[in-house]
């Protein structure tokens, strides 16, 4: 395995070519399915030794690999190429972010065949931002129709919390979690921005930066059809 690799790509190589879920991969080894899950989507960058040599055990690694890249593997070690043409995992968030209300954000682990995966050099050369920042949301509500509709799926950046320049961004504006396009109204004191649905049944309406909690710049959107 190529030391340049990070402990989630070596741990996801590695199970996929056991076939092992990460689901699977945590019941094998005793530990919660949270902190394999916290491993691959990058939240947990320096896991529980002990935890994590059970880990190595049920996927037949050292667990030095797994942490360093260098060490003993049963069989033929999996072998990625280029290392940003690796998928990475995008945690969920959890309630989804409603049009009209909502509630604050908190990460969830979805099932397996639920996951999003989202190639790494995309997420870094196009998004320019890191994983374990992003998360997957689902929208509720028709005031950002046409843009957004009910059940669209988005992937919130929350390094961006600046609505400069103007985006569409989920927020916490005192009732709840909402998706709304933010634009800042120039020369306000104090700071304010403007709040702005695409449907034009609803009216935008002004806030102050301090009345409002922005939790991210929403950079990407899937849609069923």
């Amino acid at each position: 395995m190529n030391e340049h690799h990070t402990l989630a790509d070596r741990l996801r190589a590695r199970a996929n070519q056991l076939g092992l879920s990460p689901t699977h991969v945590a019941e094998m080894a005793g530990v919660n399915r949270s902190f394999v899950y916290g491993i691959l989507s990058g939240r947990s960058s320096r896991p529980g030794i002990d935890r994590l040599a059970e880990v190595a055990r049920v996927l037949k690694v050292d667990r030095d690999l797994l942490i360093h890249g260098i060490g003993d593997v049963e069989g033929r070690p999996p072998f990625i190429e280029n290392p940003d043409e690796a998928f990475v995992s995008i945690a969920h968030a959890s309630p989804r972010p409603s049009m009209g209300g909502g509630a604050v954000v908190e990460e969830h682990e979805d099932p397996a065949d639920r996951a999003y995966h989202f190639r790494r050099s995309w997420i870094r050369q196009s998004l320019k931002a890191s994983p374990s920042q992003l998360r997957i949301m689902h929208v509720e509500g028709d005031s950002m129709a046409p843009t957004l509709l009910d059940g669209d799926t988005v992937l919130d950046d929350m390094a961006r919390r600046a609505p400069n320049p103007p985006g569409i961004f989920v927020l916490h504006d005192g009732m709840g979690l909402v998706a709304k396009r933010l634009e800042h109204i120039p020369n306000s004191d104090p700071p304010a921005v403007r709040v702005i649905s695409d449907n034009g049944f609803y009216s935008p309406y002004e806030r102050t930066a301090d009345e409002i909690h922005i939790v991210g710049r929403i950079r990407w959107f899937a849609r069923d059809i």
